[in-house]
This record gives C-alpha cells, structure tokens and sequence, in this order.
C-alpha cells in the first residue's frame, strides 16, 4: 500500500465544511433541502461522511442556497465531492462486508494514528496471516461463515496490515496488548511463535509503540475492543468496537470517543513500558517451545 487512500477523508472534510456551512447560513437540516432534489437523509448524511451526492449539481445547489458564489471555492468543494465518491481501494475484493465495516475501512484508510486494544486476542492490525486464519476457523462454526468468507476476510486484514510499513507517511500504532490475550493459544506452536515474532518486528519499528498489560494488573481492563482513530487536519478522531451482532460499530461523537479515550489511557498507565515488550514476547515463545 504505496500511498494512503483518500475517499472517505474527502467526504468526512467535505460533510464538516458543508455541516459549517449550513449553520453559518442559519439553516436547519429541513430548511436546507426545502425545494431541492435531494432530502433531510441525504444530507445528514452527506455531513457526517457516510455517502455524496450522486450529482455535483446536488452540492452547487445547496452551496447556492448557503450563499456561496466565489466560483473559486465552490470548485474546490466539487472537487472534493468528486473525490469522495471514487472507489476506495478494497472495492472489488468481493468481500461480503460485517455490517459497518465498509466505514470502518473507509475511517482506518485515512487515520495518522490508531489506538488499539482486544481483551482476548491479539489485534487484528497486528495479525499474522497464520494467526488471523486461525483466529477466523475458529469461530467459523460458531459464526457460520463461509470457506470463502474466512479467505477474502484474511486477505483483506493482510492487505490492512501494510499501512505499517508502507514507504511513504506510515500509520503510526500503539496497542496495548493484554498479557492473557497473548497467551491464548491461536492454531499450533508454530502460528503463535510467528506471531510473538512477527509482533517484536513491529515493536522495532518508529512508527509502532507496543505496551503490555499484565494480567496480574488491579487496574482497569476494557471488557470490550477499543480502536482509536486519529485522522489529523481537523477530521473528527472515531472510535471504533465489534458487537455481539456480528457488526462493526464507529462513531465521531465527541462524548464516545472520549469515553474510549480515557479506556485507552487508563490501560496504558497500567501497562508495562514498551521496552519491555520484546523481553516478554521472546519469554512467552520460549515458554512455548518448552
């Protein structure tokens, strides 16, 4: 993955400009749209990121409704427009998508930096491919997927993972790894050696800071997954969980993603410094091998 893709960070800024706007120009969401060709829906959503206008026609219309006439700008914001509705680049991976999943990739292709934590296996972002195949067969009869479900699910973690090391502005990671998490034995020997591994390689690199939380820790431990996204030039940071359900839940709400926060700080104040991961992860590899 050469270069960042950019789609959904267009329409998350392009929805915050037009959502800014919009109240500059005194309109509430209904008033907005009065006489349009487009409704209250399209537009709340269109502000908070998740869709754009089918039309560029759609925007000028609205932008001529807010009062905007510099021809400068509003080419800018069309631009914008045109951008945010291109392809990312999972499209065509014929992956049948959990429920939310697509935003989820659309937000993580445009984070800086993400937060992360799983209080019972490693993170996904984290994975190896033998890990992640395994993590995947092993609840596949409890989650009834498909043979072709669990590949492309895989290849499209693997596909993730190369944001870490990509030549140009890679994604900056720190995870906080729950020691019972570590232990938990995913598929043989063989795939959890890899795995430790795999993680001290990454724990090397600049741009991945990697903490351990003990599992004798009295502190407090996220009964649930935590994943922090930090977009940078004045996009909303977003939280993201799995459910129970078999989704995928995110949200740019300044309360939840402050909650999600301060999760993600009080384990970090909890966890061992970073330069003890790789003494850990060679430790608990040896275990393995005896």
């Amino acid at each position: 993955m050469a270069a960042r893709p950019q789609p959904t960070a267009r329409r998350i800024g392009l929805g915050h400009e037009l959502r800014q706007l919009r109240k500059e120009a005194g309109f509430t969401i209904a008033e907005a749209v009065r006489g349009l060709h487009f409704d209250e829906s399209t537009l709340q959503r269109v502000e908070t990121g998740w869709k754009s206008f089918r039309q560029a026609g759609h925007l000028r219309e609205l932008l001529e409704r807010y009062g905007i006439t510099d021809e400068e700008q509003v080419n800018r914001l069309v631009a914008l427009q045109r951008e945010g509705a291109s392809q990312e680049w999972w499209t065509g991976t014929g992956t049948t998508m959990l429920s939310g999943m697509p935003r989820f990739l659309g937000v993580e292709s445009a984070a800086r930096e993400i937060r992360i934590f799983h209080p019972t296996i490693i993170p996904g972002l984290l994975q190896t491919e033998a890990y992640a195949q395994a993590v995947h067969e092993q609840h596949k009869p409890i989650d009834e997927t498909t043979t072709e479900f669990v590949r492309q699910s895989v290849q499209l973690r693997m596909k993730r993972k190369e944001a870490l090391t990509r030549d140009e502005d890679p994604l900056k990671v720190w995870a906080v790894l729950y020691e019972p998490a570590l232990r938990y034995a995913i598929g043989d020997s063989g795939t959890m050696r890899e795995q430790y591994a795999a993680l001290a390689e990454l724990a090397a690199l600049e741009n991945v800071t990697l903490q351990v939380l003990p599992q004798t820790v009295r502190g407090y431990v996220a009964c649930h997954d935590v994943n922090i996204m930090i977009l940078g030039d004045g996009l909303p940071t977003t939280a993201q969980t799995d459910t129970a359900w078999f989704t995928v839940a995110v949200t740019d709400k300044p309360r939840e993603v402050g909650r999600f926060s301060r999760m993600f700080d009080a384990m970090v104040a909890a966890a061992l410094p970073p330069r003890d991961t790789p003494k850990l992860l060679h430790q608990l590899s040896r275990e393995i091998a005896e």
